[in-house]
């Protein structure tokens, strides 16, 4: 009579077993990484471009993108002009006469026309694909003197900045800042902005679903870890 030996799987087949799987895991992680790492640089190259823009801009004409008075003088293609106090405005009440602009809106006409951004766009009261560039993620950037910047809660001085736009998740958020600047929300010349662009939720420092983890003293408050928060903004200062 023959016995029915019972085979199972020998140490060394477990062995490649459990190598091939480390391979496949170790893979997928270093994918996410790369993909992660090309998002951050992304979004500093957009960042980078703009502020070049600004910067290049204000060297040519002596004047800011949006806020400039002879700008369908100077700028082919330029439908409108900003009033030229030096701020770039956040509405079209703000903007004085003979600026009949939103010069928030009218930055990105200038500076497209005048060939310092990819693009063209064209001034219109309300915002859009022709009117502003987007982020990644589908949300418009932001170029205005105001105090959408910092702690939402607190009352900053206004100064000009660029937001990022909303909807760009945590981790990214905080590899840029981490990249650009200090890693830090509230301080620094990157930091967290409520600024909503298109979004239908703006960015939200507090309260539940939050971009930053509060601590005391306020400076020494963190972007939030692994909180699998996906709607997060910044703002650069200039």
């Amino acid at each position: 009579m023959h016995r029915n030996a019972q085979k199972g799987f020998t140490l060394i087949e477990i062995a490649i077993v459990l190598v091939i799987i480390g391979l496949l895991l170790g893979g997928v992680l270093k994918g996410q990484e790369l993909i992660t790492s090309a998002r951050v640089r992304n979004l500093i190259a957009q960042q980078d471009g703009i502020k070049a823009a600004f910067f290049g801009f204000q060297d040519r004409f002596r004047a800011l993108p949006g806020d400039y008075t002879q700008a369908t003088v100077n700028i082919v293609g330029a439908t409108s002009n900003g009033n030229g106090n030096g701020r770039i405005e956040v509405s079209a009440a703000a903007c004085a006469a003979p600026c009949v602009a939103q010069e928030s809106l009218l930055v990105w006409e200038h500076l497209s026309r005048s060939g310092f951004i990819t693009g063209t766009y064209t001034w219109a009261a309300t915002v859009s694909d022709n009117t502003s560039p987007k982020n990644p993620y589908g949300i418009y950037y932001d170029l205005a003197f105001d105090a959408t910047y910092g702690q939402a809660s607190a009352t900053n001085p206004s100064r000009h900045t660029i937001k990022t736009g909303g909807q760009i998740p945590v981790e990214i958020i905080t590899e840029v800042d981490r990249k650009v600047d200090d890693g830090l929300p509230y301080t620094g010349g990157f930091q967290f902005s409520a600024y909503t662009g298109n979004a239908a939720v703006a960015p939200a420092d507090t309260g539940a679903q939050t971009c930053v983890t509060a601590a005391t003293p306020v400076t020494a408050s963190t972007w939030a870890a692994t909180s699998g928060q996906t709607n997060c903004g910044a703002a650069s200062l200039l």
